[in-house]
């Protein structure tokens, strides 16, 4: 965003409050001083608002009884802050002193602006009056706090204004906690604006009404104002809004998806993720703060804390809760300091104080590269500390001290994830995996690479490609920088290109197929590797989200860690499948028998052709949403597993879905014509959505073609691509079936009707084109 854009948008509110007030100003003079016929004819000729005169009378009145004495036109909201928005409502108070006639003068304000179209929040007070409603609602409370004289008495104004201030401050502890639950309230209930995908730029966490309630907190002479930082932040918030409402015409705050592009546009900005990167920062910084304000009331608030000095490593104590520099310590002095302050406010669960924050950020020398071991060290331990190390990381982040220790970190800094399966930027979700990977550092040999691999894996997404390529790359040069030898740098870089290789092989191929486990094994090519792999593919898992990581996923690849585990110490090939008891028990029901288990929906059959779509079609036609499903066989007994939700509502009786089953393997079900129905009366996506592709994947498989689908998931979606591959004469062997957010990943391993992979490319070709006109 240019600042000629950003300047503009801050001049239109600038202009429209000052037009809106000449507005109010004209209305008011004239409920005041003008018959009300003559006023009521006028109000045909105020529609065009603001900024015309057409039919504004030009008598003033005067300030005694008869006029604006003892009456005041007050603004709050929005438009008493200066920041009204091309779709913002009106807030407005009359404050009077007890005139009479106080009734017939609202309503020579009032309607006006209900006849003009606007949207008007209005109330009418004595000064006693909007104190009292002030002390039981916090809402009104911080709109008094900030009210604006628009017209009339102006000591009326000041008046409530110092009234409710004084009650304000003196009833900081309880109102502050007020204020305090109600953001938190807000934050529940709208996430946190940084990591949203459709951000609510008021309400969420790191929003507006963060600022504004900062600033409710000045008010009460408690913590400073917001800084400069902040208040940027704050403006940027403010001309996303004001872009949003131009681009909706309408008074819009949560910023969905269709218009992020266009209101990119109206800012200056090149796309929808310029946008949302710019957005994340501005509400980091917020939140940051916001957090910041809450430690300052803490401490305000619950009385003095112990003065000792309690140390905590080289250089660095605990003092007054919080982590300082020692005496005559200083940050000129060691470039390691800023890393071992770091570690032991993350050890010890401890912010750092702002000061030292400060005093760090800008004396600090840059660290020699390659980096010192005590400098790794402390890196590690900052890592290992956990959760506690993320609000650590997040300090050094907003104090710029990151990106000099790490100057790749810049290209992944706010950058964000525009898909539903990610719940962070990618800055955010590498400290959030290194994090979570420290819970796992006494199961793998090398906690060390653990620690820095979980930071690093998605460090690629900051270049163009493939991220595992590029993020080996940037690996190698970041470990070498951090001077791990040349053995650890490599290991590094192969945890990095592969970060993904274990859950993507687990859900998205046949772990039964020998070829799968070799491929993994010589990918792999060392127990230390895959033990790190392993630990990275939890935590990974666990901070992207739960559409990323669930117990059937995390089944699937410890199953295919066990089975690596084994090919790397030379052991024998795992044997075929068996069926468990359960699934035994099943399968003597003869010709079909379902198991309903919260989530999980278990189809054992004896096999045939078509059986898992039939089952899938079945599972679609009861409205249950397939998110993953596994197929297997053992001797003539097929097995599916599917985990299900219901679209809406409780899940359908087990013994229907059985009954079902067994009619359409019978063939005495339509369920193509039920499942058509259905499709019918859906409705298309919101969006625009990607095309769907089908891929065939070479040498995945020597036993049979691996096809991989990945469309916009909707219901039947299995159904339609099974009958596919049954309308080519193929039947599917295996499957490993994923919904990632709104997204389908599909894989089969299908033979032909001989039980051969299909090795003809017009018959490859044409399997391809029969499963891409099915979806569409």
């Amino acid at each position: 965003m240019t600042r000629g854009d950003a300047l503009s948008f801050a001049a239109a509110r600038k202009e429209r409050v000052a037009d809106i007030d000449r507005w109010l100003t004209d209305l008011f003079r004239a409920a005041c001083a003008q018959p009300y016929a003559q006023e009521r004819r006028n109000w045909r000729n105020w529609r065009n608002w603001p900024g015309t005169r057409r039919g504004l009378p030009e008598e003033r009145g005067s300030a005694d009884r008869n006029g604006f004495g003892g009456v005041a036109l007050v603004a709050v909201g929005s438009l008493g802050r200066g920041e009204l928005a091309p779709g913002s409502d009106l807030d407005l108070v009359l404050l009077h002193d007890g005139r009479e006639d106080v009734s017939r003068i609202a309503d020579r304000v009032w309607y006006p602006i209900w006849d003009s179209g606007v949207r008007l929040d209005h109330s009418v007070r004595t000064i006693d009056e909007a104190a009292k409603v002030a002390r039981e609602d916090l809402k009104a409370a911080l709109g008094l706090i900030q009210a604006r004289h628009v017209a009339g008495d102006a000591e009326l104004t000041r008046a409530v204004r110092e009234t409710v201030l004084a009650d304000w401050r003196a009833e900081s502890r309880r109102r502050l906690a007020e204020l305090r639950d109600a953001a938190d309230r807000r934050a529940g209930a709208s996430g946190e604006l940084a990591f949203l995908l459709e951000p609510d730029l008021r309400d969420s966490r790191g929003g507006l009404r963060d600022v504004q309630a900062m600033q409710a907190v000045a008010a009460a002479w408690v913590a400073p104002a917001p800084g400069p930082r902040v208040r940027e932040a704050y403006e940027l918030l403010l001309d996303v809004r004001h872009g949003l409402h131009l681009v909706t015409a309408r008074g819009a705050d949560r910023l969905v998806l269709q218009e992020q592009d266009a209101v990119a546009g109206s800012l200056g900005l090149l796309d929808a993720e310029a946008l949302m990167r710019r957005l994340a920062e501005a509400g980091r910084t917020v939140s940051h703060a916001f957090d910041s304000t809450w430690r300052t009331v803490d401490r305000m608030l619950t009385g003095p804390v112990p003065r000792g000095r309690r140390p905590l490593a080289d250089g660095v104590v605990e003092h007054g809760g919080e982590v300082v520099l020692a005496r005559d310590v200083s940050a000129r002095d060691d470039p390691v300091l800023v890393l071992r302050v770091a570690a032991a406010a993350a050890e010890a669960g401890l912010p750092m104080a702002p000061a030292t924050v400060s005093a760090l950020a800008a004396q600090s020398p840059p660290l020699p590269v390659p980096w010192p071991e005590e400098a790794r060290d402390a890196l590690v331990s900052l890592l290992g500390a956990g959760r506690a190390a993320v609000p650590v990381w997040e300090e050094l982040d907003q104090a710029g001290v990151l990106v000099r220790l790490i100057p790749d970190w810049e290209r992944v800094r706010h950058r964000p994830q525009r898909n539903p399966v990610h719940r962070y930027t990618v800055d955010r979700h590498l400290i959030e995996t290194a994090a979570g990977a420290a819970a796992y550092t006494r199961e793998v040999s090398r906690p060390d690479l653990l620690l820095i691999s979980a930071l690093l894996h998605d460090v690629g997404k900051g270049w163009p490609g493939d991220h595992s390529v590029t993020g080996e790359v940037v690996a190698r040069d970041i470990g070498a920088r951090m001077g791990l030898p040349p053995a650890d740098v490599a290991v590094l870089a192969r945890v990095v290109r592969h970060h993904l290789l274990l859950p993507e092989t687990a859900t998205r191929r046949d772990l039964d197929d020998p070829l799968t486990i070799s491929r993994v094994a010589e990918a792999v090519g060392s127990r230390e590797v895959l033990e790190l792999l392993a630990a990275l593919a939890v935590a990974d898992g666990d901070a992207t989200g739960s559409a990323a990581w669930n117990t059937w996923k995390a089944s699937l690849v410890s199953d295919l860690v066990r089975r690596v585990r084994s090919v790397l110490s030379g052991a024998p090939p795992a044997s075929a499948p068996v069926l468990s008891p359960e699934q035994a028990a099943l399968a003597r029901h003869g010709g079909g028998a379902v198991r309903v288990h919260g989530g999980a929906v278990t189809v054992v059959a004896p096999d045939r052709p078509g059986l898992l779509w039939h089952a899938a079609g079945v599972l679609a036609a009861h409205r249950l949403v397939v998110r993953s499903a596994a197929s297997a066989s053992a001797g003539s007994t097929a097995v599916i597993e599917f985990a299900v939700v219901p679209e809406y509502g409780s899940p359908p009786d087990p013994a229907t879905l059985e009954a079902d089953l067994r009619l359409v393997l019978a063939g005495r079900l339509d369920i193509e014509q039920r499942l058509a129905r259905r499709t019918g009366s859906l409705r298309p996506p919101r969006v625009p959505v990607a095309p769907p592709r089908v891929t065939l994947v070479d040498d995945a498989s020597s036993t049979a073609t691996v096809v991989e689908v990945r469309a916009h998931d909707q219901p039947g979606l299995l159904w339609r691509i099974g009958r596919a591959f049954g309308e080519c004469g193929l039947d599917v062997r295996a499957a490993r079936v994923e919904t990632l957010g709104a997204e389908a990943v599909d894989v089969f391993y299908v033979v032909d009707r001989a039980g051969r992979p299909l090795a003809d490319e017009e018959q490859r070709g044409g399997v391809r084109r029969h499963v891409l006109a099915a979806l569409r």
